[in-house]
């Protein structure tokens, strides 16, 4: 037998030219976890669109029945947007008995209340994060338990406090049951910022010929600015709406407009539509407060609540 031939293939490549590679199989570079990163994102958002808009409805709905007459507003379908908006349930409101009086009643308490808390507030967060004394680390842990004590338990012993000094039917009694409502955590919170100012700053001051109460307001106070307007919108918010202690009042004619609103609520009926405008109405000093200051709330609440 002879030797086997071996067969040379007549497909020759051309000169200069590179052999064919069979072609490379694509990788999947896909990954899997950005997709359901993004279907997360998709229903977080989703879901928090949906809390959105149950809570803002109640709001939306007062406001709504506040521009609709009478016909509208006691109809048994249900209407989104009044047909026919009217301002008379505005005037009805504000023609209503002891509505103005109790607007001024609660600008007085709500005013005073704040003011007067972040004065008291401020000097006290100052004690506390400027100097040592004996029980300041104690002092500091009372704060943050009083916080955290409903303030419905504290009804009684403020009530027996506030009638053995005669003040359970005055405004004066209502400002400083409010004070103490909203000491505690303007305390807190003005204290982190004081400590997030470098005491070489203090030091400065002193060299430079400054009192220790010039140092206060010449440097600590401009530098908590930021904290003092959050304190102060929580107060303001905490005031406004507060309704259990203005409500131990026997003298109508001091209580503040959530009292107000309460007491237009009858067994022998209620009047829809004045009563929705007076509750807009009483919505919106709150509402103008804090667009005013808006652009310091964010600050004050995030910079304040990392320190010490």
């Amino acid at each position: 037998m002879g030797a086997p031939t071996l067969r040379v293939s007549q497909h020759r490549s051309r000169p200069g030219t590179p052999p064919a590679r069979p072609p490379r199989r694509r990788r999947n570079t896909a990954d899997p976890h950005v997709g359901r990163s993004r279907t997360g994102s998709l229903v977080a958002n989703a879901a928090g669109l949906l809390f959105a808009v149950v809570m803002a409805f109640p709001v939306y709905w007062a406001i709504n029945t506040a521009f609709k007459p009478v016909n509208e507003v006691e109809t048994f379908t249900p209407e989104f947007v009044p047909r026919h908006p009217t301002l008379s349930n505005f005037a009805s409101a504000l023609n209503a008995p002891n509505f103005l009086t109790d607007l001024k009643n609660s600008v007085i308490v709500t005013v005073c209340a704040v003011v007067f808390g972040l004065i008291i507030g401020f000097l006290g967060a100052l004690a506390i994060a400027r100097f040592r004394f004996y029980g300041r680390r104690a002092l500091i842990l009372v704060i943050l338990i009083v916080q955290m004590i409903p303030f419905l338990s504290l009804l009684i012993p403020l009530y027996l406090t506030m009638n053995g000094l005669n003040l359970t039917n005055s405004l004066t009694g209502v400002v400083i049951v409010y004070m103490v409502l909203v000491l505690p955590y303007t305390v807190w919170m003005l204290r982190g910022f004081i400590i997030g100012v470098p005491r070489e700053l203090d030091e400065a001051a002193l060299v430079d010929g400054c009192t220790r109460w010039q140092t206060f307001y010449r440097i600590i106070l401009p530098l908590t600015a930021p904290g003092l307007v959050a304190a102060s919108i929580y107060g303001f918010i905490q005031t406004w709406n507060e309704f259990i202690i203005i409500n131990t009042l026997n003298d109508s004619g001091k209580w503040n407009l959530m009292a107000w609103l309460a007491s237009n609520q009858t067994l022998r009926g209620t009047t829809w539509g004045p009563l929705m405008a007076a509750a807009t109405l009483t919505s919106l000093p709150v509402v103008v407060f804090f667009l005013i200051i808006q652009r310091n709330v964010a600050t004050g609440l995030t910079a304040g609540a990392v320190k010490g």
